[in-house]
């Protein structure tokens, strides 16, 4: 079970900084959960709320992707990863 929590959740990206698409189920799961709050925020929410939702949604969206993603946020300029 440790070997599974070293295991990258989203790939790197070719082009830029930042993850790329998921590469494993966690990742989609968390991607997922992501959308749906966002949806609801905006379906069911005040504009304060939905405000404190959204950007603490994607700040825990970005901080879950930081620490799961192969080789790690850096510039790359679309060599090989």
């Amino acid at each position: 079970m440790s070997n599974n929590r070293k295991q990258p959740w989203f790939s790197q990206r070719r082009f830029g900084y930042g993850s790329g698409l998921p590469v494993r189920w966690q990742g989609w799961a968390v991607l997922t959960v992501y959308a749906l709050l966002i949806y609801l925020a905006v379906q069911f929410l005040g504009a304060l709320l939905k405000l404190i939702l959204i950007v603490g949604a994607t700040l825990v969206l970005a901080a879950i992707c930081y620490h799961r993603t192969e080789g790690g946020w850096r510039w790359r300029w679309g060599g090989k990863p």
